[in-house]
């Protein structure tokens, strides 16, 4: 009996399984086989099969594969161990120093907030040359106007401000 089935899993499974048969089933010399053994009746004796003559060295896709991996170590740079890694890395950071503080960062020509220009005042504030940002806060300020009952707020009542909490300082 037959059975057929509309999943498109079961028909590519059985499609694969089919080409597996097919592609196993061409490949050219098989197992040598022996003659079934005797029982008990002694005849004469069968000759050996002949043997399969050693097959070259075959160019597919895995063979060379093997040799472009074989290639490999002469082709890479050596691996540096994890601490060599982390000195090379000390010798190109620069030196710096963390500091905390609050400096508002002022508008740029576009309106968006510069802060990089509030980092390095909060570096210069401590003795160092520039900064970098690295923690920023932001806070709504409004004027005292929208806390009067019943009046509806307008755009311009509110801005954000944004200061720059963190930062890193080089020399």
């Amino acid at each position: 009996m037959m059975v057929r089935s509309g999943n498109p899993a079961v028909r590519l499974g059985t499609l694969m399984s089919a080409a597996a048969l097919i592609l196993l089933g061409t490949g050219g010399a098989g197992w040598p086989q022996s003659p079934p053994p005797s029982l008990g009746v002694q005849g004469p004796q069968a000759a050996p099969p002949p043997s399969t003559p050693a097959r070259e060295e075959n160019p597919g896709l895995i063979n060379e594969m093997g040799k472009l991996f074989d290639k490999l170590p002469s082709i890479l740079p050596p691996i540096k161990s994890p601490g060599e890694t982390m000195n090379d890395l000390s010798r190109l950071a620069t030196p710096s120093t963390m500091v905390s503080g609050r400096v508002a960062c002022p508008a740029s020509l576009n309106g968006a907030p510069d802060c990089k220009q509030a980092a390095d005042q909060l570096c210069q504030s401590r003795g160092y040359k520039e900064g970098k940002g690295v923690n920023a806060d932001s806070a709504e300020k409004c004027s005292a106007k929208v806390l009067i009952p019943g009046r509806q707020r307008k755009p311009d009542d509110c801005r954000t401000d944004t200061f720059v909490t963190s930062a890193l300082c080089q020399n």
